[in-house]
């Protein structure tokens, strides 16, 4: 592992630690996705619905594991046998993606528990936090951060 990837956990995991998370660590998009491209075993996680990754956009390198299933909403009884098939090494890096950073952190959260070591989630998410004006994309996240996405 590089020392940028080192410097990116190590941060990572002192904030999971400041705010007394269960998970490895929490990353900006831009952390999150110098790893991914770093480190080969890491896998990005895109929790939203369908729809949202289908509409709203999502990173090429990622792979779709709903979080709540569209169109009820329920939590999707399937997550963790899923997860395990999409991320099969529970000692790489899997960085959890949502919208704004909710959804993912639970996902990261039953990923630790489950006994992946180095879960993590993307603070900010794909569009980040709504502005003064209800709308999101400005304030943060993925999107904002000029990483690379996809829509459609």
């Amino acid at each position: 592992m590089d020392d940028l990837v080192e410097r990116i956990f190590a941060a990572a995991h002192e904030r999971a630690q400041q705010d007394c998370l269960p998970y490895f660590g929490a990353v900006t998009p831009s952390d999150a996705y110098a790893v991914i491209k770093s480190a080969p075993k890491a896998r990005l996680i895109d929790v939203r619905t369908r729809p949202e990754w289908d509409y709203v956009g999502h990173v090429p390198e990622s792979s779709l594991l709903e979080w709540n299933v569209y169109p009820d909403g329920r939590r999707n009884p399937e997550f963790l046998a899923q997860l395990q098939l999409q991320a099969p090494d529970p000692d790489a890096p899997v960085f959890f993606l949502c919208r704004s950073g909710q959804r993912s952190d639970g996902a990261a959260r039953m990923a630790a528990a489950a006994g992946y070591s180095k879960a993590f989630n993307v603070l900010e998410g794909f569009e980040g936090e709504k502005d003064a004006h209800g709308q999101r994309g400005t304030l943060g996240g993925w999107r904002k951060a000029g990483l690379p996405w996809v829509q459609g």
